[in-house]
């Protein structure tokens, strides 16, 4: 229901929170407002999300890092 009204009433800021959400803002939950609102959605419309350590550990240091490393490497 959340993400319908988003839809319908502010189409300006779904592409604000996407446009962010794209632009570094996977690095953590807390790294942008974006992230916040992504997580709270989800978890409104019952998908599991993991807490703050847990996105680090899971996500960031094994994904994240490593390919910011190759990126940063060949270019």
């Amino acid at each position: 229901a959340a993400v319908a009204r988003l839809i319908a009433e502010n189409p300006a800021y779904l592409q604000a929170i996407a446009t962010g959400s794209v632009f570094m803002g996977a690095n953590s939950y807390i790294g942008n407002a974006p992230n916040f609102m992504v997580k709270s959605i989800a978890e409104e419309a019952g998908v599991p999300m993991p807490s703050f350590f847990g996105y680090i550990f899971r996500y960031t240091v094994p994904v994240l890092i490593p390919t910011f490393l190759v990126v940063t490497w060949i270019f």
